[in-house]
Formats: structure tokens, sequence, C-alpha cells
């Protein structure tokens, strides 16, 4: 599994044909200087540690492992979730936003600059510009503002600068547009931090590297509790960064399943979902080769979905090659869908769960009933406090 890490991607970036880097001249020298410093420090025992002591003393990792008991009985199977939404921040996006606000410290940057959709991300960057000392600015649709209001009102207190995003659906890849169109006028200064496994060569390695720690606690820990592998791993895919995390410990074990799980939204129709992988073809965005849902142009679809984090039309290149591989099977799960098991997983454990995760309880629930004997780990990615205004506002409480 090493030499996987070593050789994937390979030197241009590529997860078999997927990934790369298509982007600007001048743009490409500074993503040069960040991927050469991104191999000479990230192994260095400086970094290594520093990196190490954060996640203890700062984020609280390792995050637990959870025997969802009343869900498993009532739906068959065994159900464990790794408890992302326990890590600092509530969501695994402090993972790699540590690691890449380190990196910038590295390369005397000022400022980090990055899109968000559901705010995790944001947050998780404006935290780690406060606790590095730099300038924060996150760019998020206006839709999103509105979605997750308690997401901006955490991200203006740590400092941030959000930048409201008008233009066209007004979610997050609008948001990553005008991110990028910040970044370009200043690549000196600034250093845009990519939120998940995605865009140009580094981004999608680094944030996977920075996310494996998801993976290796896991592998442990579940072992340590059952005494062996789990059946099946899930987890929801929009960008891909923390099913990457959680999916790149169990890589080279064939006799384990890997499960993506998509967000079909409201249906099949164009506009009407984010299910990149179930709907869509190779094509380019942001820099990047992908499975990407796009028209005969080959211009990016509209989205949609519930959840604000998964509402992008292109997907981590590494999924696309794992999606062509075989390796993981990427499944969908609707709004409907989502929201039963966001409240089923609220009433029955007493944990509230971002709607981006509740798409991997929603599968993992379905999975429970097909096979009633196997073990299941989902990654709780993030926690719902940021989705519950909206939820309660549109949904009411699940009573119906």
């Amino acid at each position: 599994m090493n030499d996987y890490f070593k050789e994937t991607p390979n030197v241009d970036g590529q997860f078999g044909e997927y990934g790369g880097s298509f982007i600007p001249p001048d743009l490409q020298i500074e993503m040069n200087k960040i991927t050469d410093a991104y191999y000479a420090i990230s192994k260095s025992h400086e970094f290594i540690s520093e990196l190490r002591s954060i996640r203890k003393h700062y984020q609280g990792r390792p995050t637990p492992i959870y025997y969802a008991k009343t869900l498993s009985e009532e739906c068959g199977g065994r159900i464990y979730l790794k408890r992302e939404d326990l890590n600092h921040t509530g969501a695994h996006k402090l993972n790699h936003c540590m690691g890449e606000a380190l990196l910038a410290k590295y390369l005397g940057k000022k400022k980090l600059i990055a899109e968000t959709g559901a705010g995790q991300h944001g947050v998780a960057l404006a935290t780690a510009a406060a606790y590095f000392g730099l300038e924060c600015e996150i760019h998020m649709g206006e839709v999103d503002i509105v979605k997750e209001h308690p997401n901006v009102v955490r991200m203006k207190i740590l400092g941030a600068e959000v930048i409201p995003v008008s233009h066209g659906l007004k979610t997050l890849k609008e948001a990553v547009d005008s991110a990028f169109e910040a970044y370009l006028k200043d690549p000196i200064t600034a250093i845009y931090c990519i939120g998940s496994v995605v865009g140009p060569h580094p981004f999608p390695m680094m944030v996977r590297d920075f996310q494996r720690v998801v993976g290796v606690e896991s592998k442990e820990q579940f072992y340590e509790m059952t005494g062996e592998m789990p059946d099946n791993v899930v987890a929801c895919v929009g960008g891909g960064s923390n099913a990457m995390g959680i999916f790149s410990a169990f890589l080279d074990d064939p006799d384990i399943s890997l499960y993506g799980v998509e967000p079909m939204g409201r249906g099949e129709q164009t506009g009407d979902n984010a299910a990149t992988i179930s709907f869509g073809k190779p094509g380019i965005i942001h820099g990047f080769k992908c499975y990407l849902l796009q028209d005969e142009q080959g211009e990016p679809s509209p989205v949609y979905s519930i959840a604000s984090g998964l509402d992008y039309p292109g997907v981590g290149p590494e999924h696309s090659m794992l999606f062509d591989q075989k390796r993981v099977h990427y499944k969908t799960a609707t709004d409907q869908e989502c929201l039963d098991a966001f409240f089923a997983l609220s009433r029955k454990e007493g944990i509230i769960p971002a709607l981006e995760s509740a798409h991997a309880v929603s599968y993992a629930l379905e999975l429970a009933r097909e096979k009633p004997r196997q073990s299941i780990l989902v990654n709780l990615s993030g926690r719902g406090d940021k989705d519950i205004d909206f939820v309660v506002d549109n949904y009411g409480y699940g009573d119906d």
C-alpha cells in the first residue's frame, strides 16, 4: 500500500487518465512552487512533529469510533461511525486545512484564500488562519450563505472575510470560480487552499494525504474494537475528501467493499442532482480532469443537492480512477433519503449529522438491511449544527 501512495498520482499529478494541471502558465509556476514545497517538507521530522502535535492537542485527534447499537438493532447489520463530527470545528476539513496553512507559513504566504459550500471548509480554514496568524478570505455562494448562516457567523468571528458570490447558481461551483479569480490576482502573497481532493496538482494528492489520518485511525480502532476489519466502508462524495481519507486505509484489501454515496437530490433530471460519477463523463473543470456533469459543449451542468457541501459538478480525480477500476462502488441518496437518515440518527443515537454525512448514513442503513450479518463503517464526516435552522425551517422536525 505504501507503494500506491508513492506512485499515485504520478509525477504529473495523474491518477490514471484523470487529474493533472490545466491552468495558465503564470499560475503553473506558483503551483510548481507549492508542489516542490510539499515534497520538501511533508516528510520532514519538523513538519510531521508539528502537525501531529496540532492534531493531538488542538484538533482533539484521534476521533473515536462509535457502535450505533440502536440503529443496528433496528436495521440489521453492525453500523459503526467514525466520529469526524467530534474533530475540532465539527468536521473532517480541519485535517487538511491545518496542513495547508502550515505549508503556507513555510512558503511565506500572508493570506489564505478558499471557497466553501456548506461552510465547514471555510470555518476550518478560518480556524487555521487564526491559529497561524494569517489573513483569510472565503468565497461563498449567496444561496449557501443563507442556508449555512451559522457557519458564516463562525467564519466572521474567527476573523475571515466572507466574499458573497452572486453569479450563476450562487453555490459551490461559482464560489470556486470566484476564489480562483481572487488567487490569480495575487498568487505571490496568497495561497489558494482547495477544500477537497480536487483542483490542479498537487491539491488532490495533498488533501488526500492530510486526510489519510482518518483511515489510519479507523483501521486501528476498528480492529481494536472488534478483532477484525469492517466488511464495508461508506462515505459521502461531493469532491470526495472525507471519502478518500477513510478509503485510503482499505484500498489494498479486496475483501472490504468501499461505497461512495453521491447526492441524487430531487431526481435524475439534469440540474436536480449532483451525482457526478453516476451521470457524468470525463471532462475538465477548475484545472483538472475528472468525471464531470456537463452539457454537449463540455461546460459544467447546473447541479443541486440539499447538502451545500456536495453540490459540485466534478469529483476528485482519484475517485474517477477508482470508479474505472471498480475498486469503489458509487451509490446515491436522494434529498428525502438524506433527511430520513438525518432524523433517524438524531432520534435513535442522539447524534445530529451534517446533511452531507447523512447521505452516507442513508446508504449504510440500506446496506444494513441487505447484509444483516455484515459490519459497516461510516465516515460521519461532520455534525449538523450548521444545518438545523435550514432543516427545521423547510422540513419541520421530521414528525410527518
